[in-house]
């Protein structure tokens, strides 16, 4: 297994850093996140002692629906013949512990627990057998969906656009990102989603080719893989995290919109 390091971003005296974590040591980094990474001088407290914001900034995020063959049948619908790409706005984003806000009269609003791609440099019609050359990294999305809205639209422009409603985080996991990994969602520290990105459909290779082949990824781009079956709403005063396996736990509370 390839040596794993997180990055992270952080909020300090009014201004946004990076950080490294190398072998269990947090360092401030030195360097471009994007580029070469130096890892700088050790931050005193850990993680504990940081407020995290999103480790990236993306321009978009293209989300990929039914991806798992299980939550195709959980919505009844049939298996997709190719990807099935949408896009959630940059203004969706939020990082961990902040709250996903429902808004007023939409309905039901539900998580979805997934696995995110960033991208690491400019991306443009990518060959599948290169699409690992232009992956930073891996990080925890939660794909917050007003459901009622999704069942009675054709387009996800909506369901899936409001502000807040693109929780990424808490760190990009550099490093073997190709492997299968473990994907849950807990609300209230239950169990509503498991599952391994090895039950996807369209593989995050193909995935790459896939979305390159419409769109240009800049560095810091999220492609947002698709949500195994489990999918349940969300109230008021919840706690919802997204956990996926050696990456991290992002965790948001859940309230109502003023």
């Amino acid at each position: 297994m390839a040596t794993m390091e997180r990055l992270y971003r952080f909020a300090r005296n009014g201004a946004e850093q990076h950080a490294i974590e190398r072998n269990g040591t947090l360092y401030e980094l030195a360097g471009d996140p994007f580029g070469a990474r130096t890892a700088g001088s050790p931050i005193a407290g850990g993680l504990a002692s940081l407020r995290l914001v999103p480790p990236v900034t993306p321009s978009k995020i293209v989300c990929v629906g039914l991806n798992y063959k299980d939550h195709a049948a959980e919505q009844g619908k049939p298996l997709p013949a190719e990807p099935l790409i949408f896009l959630k706005p940059s203004t969706a984003v939020v990082g961990p512990g902040v709250a996903i806000k429902l808004p007023p009269g939409v309905g039901r609003v539900d998580h979805e627990a997934e696995l995110g791609v960033v991208i690491g440099r400019r991306a443009h019609r990518v060959r599948r057998a290169e699409a690992w050359d232009y992956v930073l990294g891996v990080i925890c999305v939660n794909d917050v969906t007003a459901r009622d809205l999704q069942n009675r639209e054709k387009q996800y422009t909506r369901c899936k656009g409001f502000d807040t409603f693109a929780p990424i985080g808490p760190c990009v996991a550099i490093g073997d990102a190709g492997r299968a990994r473990r994907v849950e969602a807990r609300v209230n520290g239950e169990v509503r989603q498991s599952s391994t990105t090895a039950q996807l459909i369209f593989p995050i290779d193909q995935l790459i080719e896939f979305v390159t082949f419409v769109m240009t990824l800049q560095p810091g781009d999220i492609i947002s893989t698709g949500t195994p079956s489990g999918i349940g709403p969300l109230n008021p005063g919840d706690t919802v995290s997204v956990a996926v396996e050696d990456v991290g736990e992002l965790t948001n509370t859940v309230a109502a919109e003023e």
